[in-house]
């Protein structure tokens, strides 16, 4: 077998491998699953994930997810627990310890000295007959028939059904807070995910200078305007109301139409009835109206009263395009 032949061979059987494991799954969620799932839901304290190995990355991973999720929690190292860390766990907290054989030195180590504790222990395992799984209240099985790893060994599909399991928890306690988009992006609050989740219209149009003329504002005094507020647009007002909207597109269909311009006013070149959008609106809705309408400036109102332009290169500055 060739070189290339052999490593797509391989690639693909892994991730047959584990996609098989991942949907054998959906058979583990039981009442044991449910029940862990509302002890936690009505805890008054923490999630406090431990593991050991590969399960500790994971466990750091749920961690993760749980808190950008609404569900407060904290990792804590089954090796470091047992030499002071178990100080994190607080009166009401839940405890996931995860591991995949149940077995390890370690959790035999910290299991009891959590149960000393009184915490709900959840065993997070694929092995039910194990140390872990018959020392916890309840237990997320997480079985795996075999590990990618052609030796069996290096945990690959044990630790992605660890991770799968860890996101089906999330998931469900987050269905069950009514967690939204709104509460999301508190915990999100950087990056472009978080600016498409929170940054508004009027945020882009207060970085942006305001252009306006009249309809009876001659056409070389619109093209000045345009060009001084460099956003490529004019608002037409009348009355403090838009009537119109001037682009570079009119500009350039104008000189195209008239030979002479001096006469020309800006009502005699403006589009009628432009686009807006409220200057409360998210950035990312005022994304899908300029795709949808294949446009490059919003006109953004408040109360029916023109507030600024939203340019395309505002919201790819801003890294919600």
């Amino acid at each position: 077998m060739k070189l290339r032949d052999q490593i797509i061979s391989t690639a693909k059987e892994t991730i047959s491998n584990e996609a098989e494991a991942i949907a054998n799954l959906e058979n583990f969620i039981d009442e044991q699953f449910t029940k862990a799932i509302e002890i936690i839901y009505r805890s008054k304290g923490r999630v406090v994930v431990t593991g050991i190995g590969k399960s500790a990355i994971i466990a750091n991973k749920i961690v993760a997810t749980l808190n950008s999720t609404g569900t407060p929690s904290i990792f804590m190292h089954a090796a470091d627990a047992i030499h002071g860390d178990l100080g994190i766990i607080q009166n009401d907290d839940v405890v996931i310890c995860i591991s995949k054989s149940g077995n390890s030195p370690e959790i035999k180590v910290l299991v009891p000295l959590i149960k000393n504790f009184h915490n709900t222990l959840i065993a997070l395992t694929g092995n039910k007959e194990s140390f872990l799984a018959k020392e916890a209240d309840y237990i997320l099985n997480c079985y795996v028939e075999k590990e990618a790893c052609p030796n069996n060994l290096a945990p690959t599909t044990s630790t992605t059904a660890q991770m799968v399991m860890g996101d089906a928890i999330a998931i469900c306690l987050l269905n069950l807070k009514g967690f939204s988009s709104k509460d999301f992006a508190k915990y999100h609050p950087g990056g472009s995910l978080g600016k498409k989740l929170y940054l508004r219209v009027s945020d882009i149009t207060s970085q942006n200078m305001v252009p306006q003329v009249s309809p009876d504002t001659d056409v070389a005094k619109a093209i000045i305007e345009i060009s001084e507020k460099m956003l490529g647009v004019t608002a037409v007002l009348e009355n403090e109301k838009i009537v119109g909207i001037i682009t570079d597109g009119d500009i350039r269909r104008m000189l195209t139409d008239h030979v002479e311009i001096k006469d020309l006013k800006a009502r005699d070149i403006m589009s009628k009835n432009p686009k807006t959008i409220d200057h409360n609106e998210l950035a990312v809705e005022a994304l899908e109206v300029l795709e949808r309408n294949k446009i490059s400036q919003l006109l953004a109102v408040k109360n029916g009263k023109y507030t600024g332009v939203v340019h395309l290169h505002n919201l790819i500055r801003e890294g919600i395009l």
